[in-house]
């Protein structure tokens, strides 16, 4: 061979394993591309029209990011209360409903006025309320006070969260880091093993976590809705579930409600690797239109009604950068997309919903509700 040849070949070596080292070792890519493909390979159009695209975006919202101080977290809440209106009332699902956005805000920074600003989003129509934490070497007792602690003052003092039948109060939950079910291999900020069991017997509804990716602490399942056993003898019990589907019945320990999880090849790094695409809206990964199809095309359904299909999405909502994208002409070019693209009656319905709504939903699909209409649905609850 040619010395020149040589060269080359060697190059190309070289940048495949760079390119390994990225996908695997640096972005974990080996955890889920598996099921991925599967997917792919499985995936078949729904059989019934309209679609009906339920669109949730879950907001990590996090006032004190960055170690910020009280007026810092009063800035960036009242920017929320001050703005966020005037873009929801701008944009109307099917059903006239405006856009909603769901507050997931962290046990660990509780302030009161927080909480007191963004009920007031609540009341007047334009989203919720749910819980977020942060923590790190706890334990089962630890992480069961603080949940029905925090759970119980949003709904006694701020009138948040909801109360079932029994007087249970009912929340929908995202982990802090990630790390839900003590899942990073490091065992760092989580400590909780049986996690998914105290959710569920605290009153949580559902998690809202998922997906993590470039994260080590992404699941193996991708794109579904199912129901998690936990196993205490072993962090991650969430890697794995059973599906959801039409007709059948809750099981195991937790309702788990993931996101959009693929490959985006148009916008590729160094121009020859695929990026990740995960659902989320920040400065870093803005909302955009095109990305809209992927998230569609994941394919998020309750098994057995295809034609009801999920695209949750995820923020940072608090930090200024993203605040200044979810708040302004980025998000609401992304809204006015979905209107135009995936609302036109015949071929797509488009309804904005809360995490609790989109929770009321995939139970309503469970069971076999014929038709769908979030107000019906939120009424028989």
């Amino acid at each position: 061979m040619a010395p020149l040849t040589l060269a080359a070949t060697g190059l190309v070596l070289l940048g495949l394993a760079i390119a390994w080292r990225e996908l695997v070792r640096e972005r974990h890519l080996h955890r889920w591309i598996a099921g991925h493909a599967g997917q792919v390979l499985r995936r078949r159009a729904a059989s019934r029209s309209p679609v009906h695209l339920i669109v949730c975006v879950v907001d990590h919202f996090e006032p004190g990011w960055g170690g910020a101080g009280l007026e810092v977290q009063r800035a960036r809440v009242r920017r929320w209360v001050a703005e966020y209106p005037t873009l929801a009332r701008r944009h109307r699902d099917a059903a006239g409903r405006p856009y909603q956005h769901t507050f997931f805000y962290p046990i660990e920074e509780y302030v009161p006025e927080h909480l007191d600003a963004l009920a007031g989003l609540r009341r007047q129509g334009f989203g919720d309320v749910e819980v977020h934490l942060h923590h790190d070497g706890d334990t089962s007792d630890g992480l069961r006070a603080a949940l029905l602690g925090f759970t119980a003052t949003l709904r006694e003092r701020h009138g948040l969260l909801r109360v079932d039948a029994t007087g249970r109060v009912r929340y929908g939950f995202i982990h802090g880091n990630w790390a839900l079910d003590n899942s990073r291999p490091d065992g760092r900020w989580c400590g909780v093993n049986d996690e998914l069991r105290i959710l569920g017997q605290t009153g949580c509804y559902a998690d809202f976590t998922m997906p993590s990716a470039p994260s080590d602490t992404q699941t193996r399942k991708i794109n579904g809705i199912y129901y998690a056993t936990d196993d205490p003898r072993r962090p991650k019990s969430h890697n794995t579930g059973v599906d959801v589907r039409v007709g059948g019945a809750p099981t195991g320990d937790l309702l788990m409600v993931q996101g959009p999880l693929t490959l985006n090849w148009s916008r590729r790094k160094w121009g020859v690797l695929p990026r990740i695409e995960n659902g989320e809206l920040s400065a870093d990964a803005p909302p955009a239109p095109e990305r809209a199809a992927l998230w569609v095309a994941q394919d998020i359904h309750v098994r057995g009604r295809p034609e009801w299909r999920f695209v949750k999405l995820h923020t940072h909502g608090a930090q200024e950068a993203n605040a200044g994208v979810l708040l302004g002409e980025a998000m609401d070019a992304l809204l006015s997309h979905l209107e135009r693209a995936y609302n036109d009656g015949a071929r797509y319905r488009l309804h904005y919903v809360t995490a609790w709504e989109l929770y009321l939903l995939v139970k309503a699909a469970e069971r076999g509700a014929p038709v769908l209409t979030v107000a019906e649905v939120v009424e028989g609850a």
